[in-house]
């Protein structure tokens, strides 16, 4: 249990028990000069406990614990003649059930207990020979005291409400802010499919003009090759087919891409085209060239891309420089700048989402953030392996 939720828990028992004992001490060994009693000491201290001991309840039901405690302190006076001054105590409790209410209780049930309360303190205080002149001997000025009480709680549930308000609104911010990047996720991952089924579909289509053609080549021949051959075609054919209907699928919310995929191989049109727009790129490729399937061809080639036109959008008046680096069993990108390094570092934008979507379909890495030295860097590696 935290200390927060001890003091919520035990704060306000402790503190009705710590003014219930100093009310009793007041009127038991406190008492004014010529004060006479009703009934004797004991009943005044039976009905003084109900000016304090309700404050145990005061968040619980601030309200009735004003009312209780305006009425005990009434009983209290009932009991008690030729004396002047209230315990210290007592007022005490009567500014922590001013302001309980202020901060407890809803609005409109706060000011009209509020305004209720002071009306009662001011026909205890009149009725009662001026038993609340406590303050420089001026009547209102306890009251005063009373209504600042009330005010300090209404500001505190003001401020308490306006925090809660912002909690909620920078969660609903945050929950936002998940969803778009769930939705960007998504987006990202269909553009993907969209791209791969024109790879995976030309060379489907491959395969099976390649099981025709060698079923013509068999011709009289082989008759168990060729049936094989004739069952490849007729699978060929209906993953086609069935890469068509998924593709119908994917492009239904969009317009199909018609154009033909680009691959490293167009990396130099790409910077070429950055230089164009006010980037100066250099471009460095490193390493023996090694022959990558079409889909991590492609998937380099937009990681890329997308590490251009952030550095295009965020780095200002910057140079740019991208490494292609063919390595054993794997190839590294980098797309690094020299600008302001602002960009979306923390991986919210779709385009961030989109190359983690591709690196992570191949297995990869990819890094971004700060350069050391200032600066925008951008690093991906991409397994080839399986792929060569």
């Amino acid at each position: 249990m935290s200390v927060r939720e001890r003091i919520d828990r035990f704060g306000d028992p402790a503190l009705a028990l710590a003014l219930t004992a100093g009310i009793e001490l007041e009127a038991w060994f406190d008492s004014p000069q010529g004060m006479t009693v009703r009934g004797g000491q004991i009943a005044l201290a039976l009905v003084a406990v109900g000016v304090t001991l309700p404050l145990g309840w005061r968040r619980r039901a601030p309200l009735a614990v004003l009312i209780a405690a305006l009425v005990a302190f009434a009983a209290a006076l009932a009991l008690i003649t030729h004396a002047r001054g209230t315990p210290l105590s007592a007022l005490i409790a009567f500014g922590v059930a001013f302001y309980s209410v202020g901060a407890h209780a809803e609005s409109r049930r706060a000011i009209a207990g509020g305004s209720l309360g002071l009306a009662a303190v001011a026909a205890i205080d009149y009725l009662g020979g001026g038993v609340f002149q406590s303050v420089g001997g001026v009547r209102p000025g306890t009251w005063l005291i009373l209504a600042l009480c009330w005010q300090a709680g209404r500001e505190v549930r003001r401020k308490r409400l306006e925090l809660s308000g912002l909690r909620a609104h920078a969660a609903a911010l945050e929950q936002d802010r998940e969803e778009k990047a769930r939705l960007a996720a998504a987006q990202e991952r269909a553009r993907i499919a969209r791209e791969l089924h024109d790879v995976v579909a030309h060379s489907v289509s491959v395969m099976v003009v390649q099981a025709q053609a060698a079923d013509r080549v068999l011709e009289g021949e082989e008759p168990a090759a060729r049936e094989l051959l004739g069952s490849i075609e007729t699978t060929g054919r209906q993953a086609l087919s069935e890469l068509r209907r998924l593709l119908g699928l994917l492009r239904r919310f969009e317009g199909a891409d018609l154009a033909p995929q680009p691959s490293l191989r167009h990396i130099e049109g790409l910077v070429a085209q950055m230089r164009d727009a006010g980037l100066p790129v250099d471009l460095v490729v490193q390493g023996e060239e090694l022959r990558l399937s079409p889909g991590l061809d492609l998937s380099a080639y937009r990681i890329v891309q997308e590490g251009l036109t952030n550095a295009l959008k965020h780095a200002g008046r910057a140079r740019a420089r991208v490494v292609v680096r063919y390595a054993p069993g794997e190839i590294q990108l980098e797309v690094a700048d020299d600008g302001r390094g602002d960009g979306d570092g923390g991986g919210a934008g779709q385009g961030l989402v989109g190359m983690r979507e591709r690196v992570a379909m191949y297995g990869g890495e990819l890094e971004s953030g700060p350069a050391d030295g200032g600066g925008y860097v951008l690093r991906a590696r991409l397994p080839v392996g399986a792929d060569a």
